[in-house]
């Protein structure tokens, strides 16, 4: 039997980095996960949420770097790995046309769980994400948020140290993504679990996770509570947008000298601006931009929020959710690209 070699992290990446020919997906990552935490992958479509977590459940190999689950190499030891883990793919892989019962049933079948143990552990879960009433009915009379509790449910059955949740609530209304997040914690204070989560939503990055990892371009741009990197980034966000003009980088050094600027974005003609003590800030700026003859179409003033840390750190937006058609024709390819 095969020991742990460090259990002082529920995970533990160092120098983690996964190649596709040319492409890069994922780039010398190296991150803890303290156990008992929940923590969030935040990051665009593409960033490397999804290739990480497959290397962290075993499901790819990585090119180069090390992994450890619960003290277990994902390379050298994946049976070890796997069974302490439990993985919540994006797509649904519940039988539409077998009941709730009968799926979780299979599931505990497949996870080796004890026949004297199964009755009671699939009572237990269909109980804490409320769907006995509906355990006998076949999945495909099931709404889309009560097949995504039914995946976390099977992910649940064999008691996992470390659950591993790929974008849970993408592609439901944001009634169902919430319902879905009180579940999360229920089950993270229940089994007082790890659980590690990849998100492309702002709001379940900062509703749901103790810590975050902000990933772009396969590269971890920051680390910590969603509160602190809020709190990083100064009192208030000031966003401008402007119309073009030969003067814009005249307008923009002269804006980066006011006292209480600490830092400035660009995207087009957007302009995103962090100060210590925007309503002093704002009457400036109106006022370089009538010295240089530039128009500002709008101004406002806000509280910093994780959009605003995301695109301190990686200069662009978030952009809105992809079809569930490329979803799936990238879930393919990584199928067919694993090593």
């Amino acid at each position: 039997m095969t020991t742990a070699i460090n259990v002082l992290y529920s995970i533990e990446t160092k120098s983690l980095t996964k190649s596709f020919g040319d492409v890069i997906a994922v780039n010398d990552v190296s991150f803890t996960v303290e156990k008992g935490e929940i923590f969030g992958f935040l990051g665009p479509n593409g960033a490397g949420k999804s290739t990480t977590m497959m290397i962290l459940t075993t499901l790819l190999k990585p090119t180069s770097g090390e992994a450890l689950i619960s003290g277990f190499d994902v390379t050298a030891n994946p049976k070890q790995v796997r069974e302490n883990i439990g993985y919540v793919q994006q797509e649904s892989t519940v039988d539409e046309y077998l009941t709730g019962r009968e799926n979780l049933i299979l599931q505990a079948k497949l996870n080796h769980i004890p026949k004297n143990e199964i009755k009671k552990r699939i009572d237990d879960v269909l109980e804490l994400i409320e769907l006995v009433d509906k355990q006998d009915q076949a999945v495909v009379t099931y709404s889309g948020g009560m097949r995504k509790r039914l995946d976390i449910a099977g992910g649940l059955l064999h008691r996992p140290k470390v659950l591993f949740l790929d974008e849970p609530t993408v592609g439901l209304d944001i009634q169902t993504r919430r319902k879905i997040w009180e579940y999360i914690k229920k089950i993270h204070i229940e089994f007082d679990m790890t659980i590690f989560v990849s998100t492309h939503y702002m709001e379940e990055a900062d509703q749901l996770c103790d810590r975050v990892g902000i990933i772009d371009g396969g590269k971890i741009q920051v680390i910590d509570s969603p509160q602190k990197m809020k709190n990083a980034m100064g009192n208030e966000v000031i966003s401008i947008v402007i119309d073009e003009g030969e003067n814009r980088d005249s307008f923009l050094t002269e804006i980066r000298k006011i006292e209480f600027v600490t830092k400035i974005n660009e995207d087009g003609s957007k302009l995103t601006l962090f100060a210590s003590n925007g309503t002093e800030v704002i009457p400036k700026i109106f006022q370089i931009s009538a010295e240089l003859g530039i128009k500002i179409k709008s101004i406002s003033l806000t509280q910093p929020t994780l959009d605003d840390v995301f695109i301190s750190y990686t200069g662009h937006e978030i952009k809105g959710d992809e079809s569930g058609f490329n979803r799936k024709r990238e879930h393919a390819k990584m199928k067919r690209l694993r090593a």
